[in-house]
């Protein structure tokens, strides 16, 4: 027999040859040609800035998961945040006077919502501001906060209102709106939003803590660029240091 490849071409029906002519016949839509290996499907690097890390500018790709079940969130995943006034003319600071705190400046009116999911802790619905005194404990006006799943309290004072329905206990989601910015409290007569984090003390009223005891500032870059850089565990490094002050430290 020829060493060359056997064509595809059908033979004369020799009796003697049916059986190794139907044999070969049967390999002739692949003979002399080798069979592909399954290409490889990989994920281009991702751009988009999770837990406080800066978006990768390269990254070697990786395969997918063999059988990925889109439906089932990974355990331990990072509860989504936000920015918490979603405004175009919107500016903050990286310093605050006194305690760390951020003061987020924009327009009378835009919405205040919730940086994560979460339960309403405290609100106040009544200005009771008075430059006379007591110095704190109504500094903020009109406020709210909120304790997130991630443990975090989340605290928002000078708005113009409160929305109905956000009342102590009640549950809500990222991105819904708790009130509007505004300048009531302290607040000088300029629209701006205090937002503060702090972890929540139990049994008082514990306003130089809500105000806020680490800077927001990394943070708030992050949720601003759709990052989702988490606060938790430096607010619960703070409580393990200094625990629940019973008296407020500075202004």
């Amino acid at each position: 027999m020829s060493s060359r490849s056997i064509g595809c071409r059908a033979r004369p029906a020799y009796p003697v040859l049916v059986l190794v002519a139907a044999a070969l016949l049967a390999g002739c839509g692949t003979a002399g040609r080798p069979v592909a290996a399954p290409s490889a499907v990989w994920d281009g690097p991702s751009g988009a800035a999770t837990a406080g890390q800066p978006a990768a500018t390269a990254v070697a790709p990786t395969p997918p998961a063999r059988s990925p079940s889109p439906s089932v969130t990974p355990s331990g995943a990072q509860p989504r945040r936000v920015f918490p006034v979603p405004a175009r003319k919107v500016a903050y600071h990286p310093t605050h006077s006194a305690y760390p705190g951020t003061d987020i400046f924009a327009d009378c009116g835009e919405p205040f919502v919730a940086v994560t999911d979460g339960t309403v802790l405290e609100v106040s619905r009544v200005d009771r501001f008075d430059r006379r005194g007591p110095r704190g404990p109504h500094n903020g006006g009109l406020s709210v906060s909120l304790l997130g799943d991630d443990g975090v309290r989340y605290y928002g004072s000078h708005l113009r209102v409160v929305r109905a329905g956000v009342d102590a206990g009640v549950r809500v989601r990222a991105g819904q709106q708790l009130g509007e910015v505004g300048r009531t409290g302290n607040a000088n007569n300029v629209c701006h939003l205090h937002f503060g984090l702090s972890p929540k003390c139990t049994g008082r009223d514990d306003w130089w803590i809500r105000r806020g005891v680490v800077w927001p500032a990394k943070y708030l870059d992050s949720w601003r660029d759709r990052g989702n850089r988490s606060p938790a565990a430096e607010v619960a490094a703070w409580e393990r240091r200094h625990g629940c002050p019973a008296a407020p430290r500075g202004n």
